[in-house]
Parts: structure tokens; C-alpha cells; sequence
């Protein structure tokens, strides 16, 4: 896949991400139909063919489970390939969600994040909110926390994981990534990203499916053939399903 610059953070990622949600958990998710986590053998075929088709963005929380502990354990060969990102902010344990978003919790969460992920820095760390976006970013000190992760190394970018207009545009005063839902059904978002992609922000449009509600091909022209969004993260464990997104991004990209 032909590679695109993620707004100022001089990251190229590709323009299909993998989300790894169902890797780790599959418990309180919004999926149309139940599934089994996949075993180490199936996570591996899944990672072999996010990196035979240049899918370079891989997207994953503390939240999801084991997530990151599984991809720690099986991309340590080739992390110097891989555009990793991840989350902070929100843990989840038996059924719950919890959120601190202290500077305090955003640099432990990082530096377990990093434990997990067997590496010594993340690409990309994003605040995870629970919808109070405007909340988090001007009545705490999460953004303090995120700027002492990014001096000693440990961060390359810091955005955040928004959810609402006021986030995003408040976003583009502090941060460098936002991340947000973007699909035929969910529009409401699509003028205020495309202002932080004026702003030199990179744009990363996740829900572009509805949790595979939609209909795929279409679903991904309709994303990527947006100019504000830089990458669409595709969240499944099929590598058939990947392919398929791969090959639509690539279609957009030859009609424009």
C-alpha cells in the first residue's frame, strides 16, 4: 500500500490500519455477532498478512484485553516496521470500564503499555475518553503527562480518541493526532476534522464499518475517498476480511 503522511508527526502510515480490539476481548463489544478470541497460530496469519500488504498502522489499547501483550509477543521482529499505537486513560477489568486521565495514570499507563508491548517507545499514544472530551483536555493534566512522555522518548505523537466537535477542534490547539468515528452513517464529526487536517493534525477514522454493519466496500470508499482522512482502522480478525480492505483502499486510491 502506498503510504501516507500522518499530518506534522512525520509518521507515514498506510491508509488501512488494523484494529485490534477483537485480538484481546471479546466481552461489552458492539460486534453483530459473538467470536472466539483467536489463538497465538491465528494472530500470527492475521499479523503475516497486515504485513504482506503493506499495512504498517497497527492500533491497540489497554482496554482491549491482551492486546498488546500478544502483539508484543509476536511483532518483536519486525517493530522497527511497524507504526504502533495505543491508548491511555481507560482500563477495563471484569466487565468495567474504568478512567483516570491524571498525568500520573497517563505515564504509568504508558510505561505498562510499553512493558506489554515489549518495545521502548510507541508511534502514537492517544487519550482514550469516555466521551468528555472538552473535560479532559482543558480540566486536567493529561496533556501535561503526555508532554513528559513525549521528552523522554517514550512517545513520538500524542492525540486523542475523540468523540465530539468540541474535542476535536480543542485537540488541534495541543496534540498532533485525533482519532475518531467516520462513516456513511456517522457524518456529524466530518467538518471538524477536516479543519484539524487544515491544522496540520493527522486524521485516523475508526467505526467507518458500524462494527461490520455496513456493507465493506463501500463503507471504505466512502472514508478514504474523504481528502481529511489519512487512514481507516479496520478492526477484525480474518485475514480474508483485511485483504478485502486492503484491496478496496487500494481501488480509492486509483480513482483519485
Amino acid at each position: 500500500m502506498v503510504r501516507r503522511p500522518l499530518g506534522r508527526t512525520g509518521l507515514s502510515i498506510s491508509p488501512i490500519a488494523l484494529g485490534t480490539t477483537k485480538l484481546g476481548r471479546n466481552t461489552d463489544v458492539k460486534y453483530p455477532f459473538p467470536f472466539a478470541l483467536p489463538s497465538d497460530r491465528e494472530v500470527a496469519a492475521l499479523l503475516d498478512c497486515a504485513r504482506a500488504a503493506g499495512v504498517n498502522l497497527i492500533d491497540t489499547a489497554p482496554a482491549y484485553g491482551e492486546s498488546e501483550r500478544r502483539l508484543g509477543r509476536l511483532i518483536k521482529g519486525y517493530r522497527h516496521e511497524v507504526v504502533l499505537c495505543t491508548k491511555c486513560g481507560e482500563r477495563y477489568a471484569d466487565g468495567l470500564s474504568s478512567y483516570d486521565f491524571s498525568a500520573r495514570a497517563i505515564i504509568a499507563s504508558a510505561e505498562q503499555s510499553l512493558r506489554n508491548l515489549r518495545t521502548e517507545y510507541v508511534d502514537i499514544l492517544l487519550l482514550h475518553s469516555d466521551g468528555r472530551d472538552l473535560e479532559i483536555l482543558t480540566q486536567t493534566d493529561a496533556l501535561s503527562g503526555l508532554t513528559r512522555l513525549k521528552e523522554t522518548g517514550k512517545i513520538r505523537a500524542a492525540g486523542i480518541s475523540a468523540k465530539t466537535i468540541d474535542g476535536v477542534l480543542e485537540a488541534c490547539h495541543a496534540l498532533e493526532v485525533v482519532m475518531a468515528p467516520f462513516s456513511q452513517e456517522e457524518t456529524a464529526l466530518a467538518e471538524a476534522l477536516g479543519e484539524a487536517h487544515l491544522r496540520g493534525m493527522g486524521v485516523l477514522a475508526i467505526k467507518g464499518l458500524q462494527s461490520g454493519y455496513l456493507q465493506a466496500g463501500r463503507a471504505i470508499d466512502f472514508v478514504l475517498c474523504r481528502p481529511f482522512i489519512d487512514a481507516l482502522v479496520v478492526g477484525t480478525i480474518n485475514p480474508k476480511h483485511l485483504a478485502e480492505a486492503v484491496a478496496a483502499a487500494e481501488r480509492v486510491r486509483g480513482a483519485v
